[in-house]
């Protein structure tokens, strides 16, 4: 008899458990490039009426570890798969695919099993308290993973909502993290109505119905506002080129000299009209930035003398004796002379440094990008002001993975344009590339600026204040986009307050428990 109590217990914690990470499997397709963010109103709120109903039954803090965590590794297993594909263009680093298929999402579980967690901590019998406890949770967590360490605020919930431009115009208020935490209750309400008792969860239901309604309603304004703004024709054209180029640059020789051609070539200057060129991350594989002079009648044969050539490459520094290594973006006049320049600041994790790398570098792991040592990172990513006799703008740099951030561009928000310059050839003919240009979507509404992005092996394309993409070169083709025109726009509210918003709205949240709490009594 106790046996079979035993069997039957181990086979409904199996099915528990393949029904968690199936309901967080399922979500993942709600994110970039699929959207099918109707599937999030499902898998959420049916997660939290397991949690619910599970902790209603007293089960212990440690089974609710789990249940999230299984959530989590469904989740981001079928996300993130793509990362491995990194692992293939070196054979030292091929044996490392299977641990980055299942370590990877394994760890980020962790923190979807701190939610659920808590959340057995915090639990109240209330319903509408409890929804509100698990929003707020899995927001905040949320933003912890986005910030702690160095940061991976990749495939938000949010992010199911990127095609949907009038509602996530919210954005440019109250930025991407308070947009989760919202996202998240919006999803989970159903399971609300489900779980009703009173009429209280029926007020909750109506309530995120009027967010809802209230988000669309406000994005159809600002779209109609922007649209009524005029173009202003700019005295110079921005050209984002996006090429093709393989990898294969980054392992073995390659002509670097035919690399430059082809992309004079694909930037087809016309000297007459003065144009900034930008050109992709990491664009030119064996020069360093202090070694680009050679090329100096390359450069002056070819471009205008007004013309200004953003590009990126790899600088070196030596400070105290010391080499240090830098994934910079550079502007060049026609004479290769060097007008300004960046240093990436967020660096990618084991791709652009190893973390522990005096210990971790004794068992042989390294960067992915580089065969030599960590990129350093940068002091600090303020606008880059540039000058001649036909231009005078100032441009917000980021470098690749640096467009993820939500509320960390700069201290300085007075600049003109934002170029992203990027390789995502890393991950092939994946998902990565699409989930990646997502986050300029969200960039360009925080920040009410356009974005001009420029990508090897990707995306490339100039996205306006509302996120609306205006040119685009396709995945896997080749090209370029310009700005010639551009509405004037001013500085969002999430621009000037950023992540302190977050804060705001968690208080709210908390305030409504103890306002749905006070009306249970009532």
């Amino acid at each position: 008899m106790l046996k079979l109590k035993e069997e039957n217990l181990f086979k409904k914690n199996f099915l528990n458990t393949i029904y968690i990470i199936f309901l967080g499997a399922i979500s993942s397709y709600s994110l970039p490039p699929y959207n099918y963010f109707i599937i999030n109103f499902f898998t959420f709120s049916l997660f939290f009426i397991f949690l619910y109903t599970k902790r209603k039954k007293n089960l212990t803090s440690k089974s609710f570890f789990k249940y999230g965590w299984f959530f989590g590794f469904g989740y981001f297993l079928s996300s993130l798969y793509w990362i491995s594909i990194s692992l293939t263009f070196d054979e030292s680093f091929k044996f490392l695919i299977p641990f980055a298929i299942i370590l990877l999402p394994a760890f980020l579980g962790i923190f979807y099993g701190l939610i659920t967690y808590l959340f057995s901590v915090f639990y109240s019998k209330r319903v509408v308290s409890s929804f509100f406890i698990f929003s707020i949770l899995f927001g905040t967590i949320e933003f912890i993973r986005g910030s702690i360490f160095t940061g991976f605020p990749w495939n938000l919930i949010a992010f199911s909502f990127s095609e949907n431009i009038f509602f996530i115009q919210i954005l440019s208020v109250i930025g991407t993290y308070s947009f989760n935490l919202i996202c998240i209750s919006l999803f989970s309400v159903p399971g609300v109505f489900i779980l009703r008792k009173t009429r209280k969860e029926i007020i909750v239901c109506f309530f995120f119905i009027l967010v809802s309604i209230s988000f669309l309603i406000f994005g159809n304004i600002k779209n109609d506002q922007f649209n009524s703004f005029d173009n202003v024709k700019n005295p110079f054209v921005i050209r984002a080129i996006s090429p093709n180029i393989s990898l294969d640059r980054f392992y073995s020789k390659q002509d670097e000299l035919k690399i430059i051609n082809e992309l004079i070539t694909l930037s087809d200057p016309e000297k007459k009209i003065p144009t900034i060129f930008l050109w992709p991350e990491g664009i030119i594989p064996d020069s360093y930035l202090r070694d680009m002079s050679i090329y100096k009648d390359l450069f002056f044969n070819n471009f205008g003398a007004n013309d200004l050539i953003v590009m990126g490459l790899n600088s070196i520094e030596t400070i105290n004796d010391k080499n240090l290594f830098f994934n910079s973006m550079a502007v060049f006049d026609n004479k290769m002379d060097l007008i300004k320049s960046y240093n990436k600041v967020n660096l990618v994790p084991f791709g652009e440094f190893t973390p522990f790398e005096n210990i971790l570098g004794l068992i042989g792991l390294k960067t992915v990008a580089n065969n030599y040592q960590s990129f350093s990172s940068g002091d600090d990513r303020a606008p880059l002001s540039i000058k001649n006799n036909e231009i005078d703008l100032s441009l917000l740099p980021l470098i690749c993975y640096e467009i993820i951030y939500s509320g960390k561009l700069s201290k300085d928000n007075n600049f003109d344009y934002i170029v992203n310059i990027s390789e995502d050839g890393w991950f092939g003919n994946s998902i990565g590339p699409k989930q990646h240009f997502s986050h300029s979507i969200f960039r360009s509404i925080e920040s009410g600026k356009y974005i001009i992005r420029s990508a090897n092996n990707g995306i490339s394309a100039i996205i306006n204040p509302m996120g609306v993409i205006e040119k685009k070169v396709d995945f896997g083709s080749t090209g370029y986009v310009e700005l010639t025109e551009s509405k004037i726009t001013k500085s969002t509210p999430f621009m000037r307050y950023g992540n302190q918003i977050f804060f705001m709205i968690i208080l709210i949240y908390i305030f409504l428990i103890f306002s749905f709490n006070k009306l249970t009594h009532e």
